[in-house]
């Protein structure tokens, strides 16, 4: 029996997200999607093999929408990263359960492979190379995933700061006084802060 013309890789992909969006990434397996579709699980196995499958689909689906094109500018190359970190923020920041899947599929994902090729050719125009320039592009991806999640589980506007700047000073006079500073603090301020001296560091 022909596969239905209707049920495309981008449409699973969206089922399987919806489900991650709604359930978190424990609740994705072929059942769920397959009920999110209105199909039987048997069914769905005509059209990917296993979760495997599935997961590379969401992922690609995520970062299809990142431009991976280095910006056609004059700037210091800093402010180039800084554009295309910007750019892969801003896709999976919008699908935060998503995170440990880019990491596992990082080989499968033409957009995360099209991406660091090209901070990775910023960054030998900046003259980082080697070893270096591994260890630039692990720890700008290690930033980004990093930095998101902190946002997620554990954003600076939410309970757990403010818990913290009422601890009591003369036990933790460090870590009461920087919570009550954090508080103030936006997620972009954040992210920018930290990528900043991030690169600031590869210049040296």
């Amino acid at each position: 029996m022909p596969r239905p013309r209707s049920l495309t890789p981008d449409r699973l992909a969206a089922a399987a997200l919806a489900v991650i969006d709604r359930d978190g990434l424990a609740g994705l397996s072929m059942r769920t999607v397959a009920k999110e579709l209105g199909m039987s699980t048997m069914g769905l196995y005509r059209y990917v093999a296993d979760r495997d499958e599935l997961e590379a689909l969401v992922v690609e689906r995520v970062l299809s929408a990142v431009d991976t094109t280095p910006p056609a500018t004059d700037a210091p190359w800093q402010e180039r990263i800084e554009v295309m970190v910007g750019r892969l923020r801003d896709a999976m920041a919008a699908h935060p359960e998503v995170l440990p899947l880019t990491l596992t599929h990082r080989h499968r994902s033409p957009t995360l492979l099209r991406w660091p090729e090209s901070v990775l050719g910023l960054l030998a125009e900046a003259g980082i190379e080697g070893e270096r320039r591994v260890v630039a592009l692990r720890g700008l991806l290690a930033y980004v995933i990093g930095a998101i999640q902190l946002e997620h589980l554990g954003p600076l506007s939410g309970e757990g700061t403010v818990a913290i700047s009422e601890l009591p000073p003369d036990r933790f006079p460090h870590m009461s006084e920087t919570a009550r500073q954090a508080r103030a603090l936006g997620p972009d301020r954040e992210f920018s802060g930290g990528l900043a001296v991030f690169l600031r560091g590869l210049d040296r």
